[in-house]
């Protein structure tokens, strides 16, 4: 196994005190983590959003960030100009993806606000 020195920050090197054995596996993790997120720029936070489980309203008013939408255009514009590469292409389906997971939650948050208006104005009870 090849060895590597790093210089790092005091405050990383005290939290990483008695974890020298976990040092491949945190860097692993961090390699991870960083890999997954540079093709999903601005996505983090509409999945974060979706994780908390917000209330209905909360997922209709729900619109991609400036961030987002620019890259969004960007890889438009492109595709439209002579095509993807590879990796664009990719990240593009990621965007398809999430576009799919936002459209579904928008519809079932629909769903249940109409089922709360029935509910409050006495449509929709059962042997009414």
């Amino acid at each position: 196994m090849p060895a590597i020195t790093l210089h790092i920050p005091d405050d990383l090197a005290e939290r990483l005190r008695g974890r020298e054995e976990q040092l491949g596996k945190i860097l692993e993790l961090g390699l991870r983590e960083i890999n997954a997120t540079d093709g999903f720029a601005g996505t983090s936070d509409v999945l974060e959003l979706l994780a908390s489980l917000p209330a209905p309203e909360a997922i209709l008013a729900l619109q991609p960030s400036e961030q987002l939408q620019r890259r969004i255009d960007e890889l438009v514009e492109k595709s439209r100009a002579g095509g993807l590469s590879d990796p664009e292409e990719a990240e593009w389906e990621r965007y398809e993806y999430l576009e799919h997971l936002v459209r579904m939650a928008k519809a079932n948050a629909q769903q249940k606000l109409g089922g709360e208006s029935k509910t409050r104005t006495g449509e929709g009870r059962a042997g009414e």
